[in-house]
């Protein structure tokens, strides 16, 4: 089953990092300290400045240290209270209460409540994988998709977080810092991305067996090429147009795969799993855990729980090699 990963899915990975040309595919950020949004922007300057200031009260203890080894012996008692009062008390009062109140003042800015309407992200914390659903963006109904996320380059954007099951945390380290997803609770978080790229994304709470396999992207684009890139997400899907293809069109619905996947345009409209109408189009399959080609398709349609342990996707390793190669062909001309 390798081999068959089309021209296509090539050209589609091409346009998208033509787009972002600050990070490509295989140089994504992860790195808070590399800040990419206004939000890791100020976080990452709130730890260097108490990393000074943790150095401070470092360099005051070793400095009373080497003072009481250059002189061995007894102290005179006031010297004594001296040392403790600068270096134990003082020292320490100053310089933690000056970054909590640092800290504080930046609390309100950094989590400033965003407006209730307009256009917004929605994203549901699922076992594992994540629901996006765009609404309100541009003329059209709202565009839902799974695991990757993209954003208009210094455009503040409202997402709202919803888990059915169990507690996740959404975390972008370069664009901001983590926000809880509870069950039967609403949060919220505004992401204003400063600079184009690919950033990587996780679950930042354990929420299960395959926790460590539930990761996304986002990709920050100018304001043009997202415009561009939602039309094309809110399309229906494109018709086959190999005989691959169309086989697998045949296959998927003989399966039953409809039953847990949408693909707009098609009669697959099932709820349960991820959104497949322009699944070929994306960066990644299964939340990061496989690249997005014919061959993993088939791989993870074959035997998923291999990749991604307790996963509600079953196997279907009895089907025939070459159907499990006309699904992942048809999946994978879904751009």
């Amino acid at each position: 089953m390798t081999g068959f990963a089309t021209g296509k899915r090539r050209t589609a990975r091409a346009i998208v990092l033509a787009a972002v040309p600050a990070a490509g595919y295989g140089g994504v950020d992860v790195s808070s300290l590399v800040p990419a949004g206004m939000e890791a922007d100020v976080v990452a300057r709130l730890f260097w400045i108490m990393v000074a200031g943790a150095g401070v009260v470092w360099l005051v203890v070793l400095a009373i240290a080497l003072y009481a080894m250059a002189r061995p012996g007894p102290r005179e008692r006031r010297v004594g209270r001296l040392l403790i009062l600068v270096g134990g008390v003082a020292t320490p009062v100053v310089v933690l209460g000056a970054l909590l109140v640092y800290g504080l003042v930046l609390m309100p800015k950094l989590r400033e409540p965003p407006p209730t309407e307009g256009p917004h992200v929605a994203v549901t914390g699922e076992q594992w994988w994540w629901r996006v659903r765009y609404a309100g963006f541009g003329d059209g109904g709202d565009v839902v998709l799974a695991n990757e996320i993209r954003l208009p380059v210094g455009e503040r954007v409202r997402f709202v977080f919803d888990s059915p099951d169990v507690v996740h945390s959404f975390w972008v380290p370069s664009l901001a810092g983590k926000v809880d997803m509870i069950p039967g609770r609403t949060t919220t978080l505004v992401l204003e991305p400063n600079r184009t790229g690919v950033f990587r994304g996780a679950c930042a709470e354990y929420c299960g067996t395959s926790h460590a396999h539930m990761r996304f992207v986002v990709v920050v684009m100018e304001r043009a090429a997202f415009d561009r890139w939602l039309r094309a997400q809110a399309a229906p899907a494109r018709a086959p147009r190999t005989p691959g293809e169309l086989a697998g069109q045949a296959a998927f619905r003989r399966n039953g795969c409809g039953a847990c996947h949408a693909i707009r345009g098609t009669a697959a409209r099932g709820a349960v799993g991820p959104d497949l109408t322009h699944v070929g189009s994306r960066l990644e399959l299964a939340a990061g855990t496989l690249p997005n080609d014919a061959d993993a398709f088939a791989r993870w349609i074959g035997n998923a729980h291999a990749y991604k342990p307790e996963a509600l996707m079953p196997p279907f390793a009895a089907l025939p090699p070459a159907e499990l190669r006309d699904i992942a062909l048809y999946l994978d001309g879904l751009q």
